[in-house]
């Protein structure tokens, strides 16, 4: 058990399309100090079946079966908690990891942060890569311990997005030891956040973090198993959760619930309610309606002119004009992004 340092902890429930392709990534640059644990919450397609293929290929990968589906905060905790190595990394089971990945966090966990938050790459649902994920708006490597309210300042200022807070399985690297020091949090397990409340609560007595600007991993795209009630429920579990874990672990009036909360108007911009809007309207889903309106008052609440003109533009911009522009958009961008490649 000494031997491992890095376990890759996979949760995983009906992936088996795509779980091949995310043990294929990391199996073929594994060593003997890491070790894969995959966590299965008892999925009903071949998944079982890829993942025993693949232990044929690296002896360091280990299937564990849960009789009942627990749920991703659940499953998440339990991959850390079947780990054994002196640092966790979280894994997606659709996403890929980049070559050499595993070689630069051997080495950077030797420095011995609490945890490491990774840079990664979006793409499309078949992997063709997008752009490169904005996290911190600094594009170098940068230490900080969020203990310290100097840091922290620092920190949540240069947050653009909720992958800063965590959001991102993919992105967290970190000490087994001191995940285990913080029991899950049942209150926000169903969220999607537990793993979020858990890192929150470990910041009073100390955390040590090193952000990695570069891309370790390919993420993939259209493919969120949490849709399935459509946007407007998948937006109100990231809008509805990130302000309850700001409210519960920060004061009202601070910095940090300040920033978490514009960061949540960053990931959240007219557009995107727009398109919610209009997928109410295309499929009929009115009673959706009330909450959707609900959502857009709750981000651009406030006085702020952005504010004013955000909650302005979601009212106002008629659907078919807006429907016409954003398939232009698409079009455009997906023929330069051809030309380009």
């Amino acid at each position: 058990m000494d031997d491992i340092r890095l376990s890759i902890c996979i949760p995983t429930y009906n992936f088996g399309e795509f779980i091949g392709a995310t043990l294929q990534s990391i199996i073929k640059q594994a060593t003997d100090e890491v070790e894969i644990v995959v966590v299965d919450g008892a999925s009903t397609d071949n998944t079982a079946e890829v993942v025993r293929a693949f232990q044929k290929q690296f002896h360091n990968l280990s299937y564990h079966r849960l009789d009942k589906r627990g749920g991703i905060d659940r499953d998440m905790a339990k991959a850390v908690e079947l780990a054994r190595g002196q640092y966790s990394w979280l894994f997606s089971s659709d996403d890929v990891m980049k070559d050499d990945a595993i070689k630069s966090i051997v080495e950077e966990i030797k420095l011995g942060f609490d945890m490491y938050l990774c840079g990664f790459t979006l793409c499309t649902r078949e992997m063709r890569p997008i752009k490169d994920h904005a996290i911190l708006n600094i594009k170098s490597n940068a230490e900080f311990d969020l203990s310290k309210q100097e840091d922290r300042l620092i920190y949540f200022n240069l947050a653009q997005t909720t992958s800063a807070f965590f959001s991102f399985m993919g992105s967290l690297v970190f000490k087994k030891s001191r995940w285990d020091g913080m029991e899950i949090d049942e209150t926000f397990v169903g969220s999607l956040w537990a793993h979020v409340a858990r890192i929150f609560r470990m910041i009073p007595d100390g955390l040590r973090l090193k952000y990695l600007a570069k891309p370790y991993l390919y993420k993939r795209g259209d493919n969120d198993s949490f849709m399935d009630k459509g946007p407007v429920h998948r937006f109100r579990m990231a809008i509805e959760g990130y302000y309850r874990l700001a409210d519960t672990f920060f004061n009202k009036n601070s910095f940090e619930v300040f920033h978490i909360k514009r960061v949540v108007r960053n990931e959240f911009p007219p557009g995107r309610f727009l398109e919610a809007k209009l997928y109410i309207k295309e499929k009929g889903e009115t009673r959706d309606t009330e909450l959707l309106n609900h959502l857009v008052a709750q981000v651009y609440n406030g006085s702020s002119l952005l504010n004013k003109s955000y909650l302005l533009l979601y009212k106002v911009v008629p659907l078919y004009p807006f429907k016409v522009a954003r398939s232009s958009y698409r079009k455009a961008k997906s023929f330069l992004h051809g030309w380009k490649t």
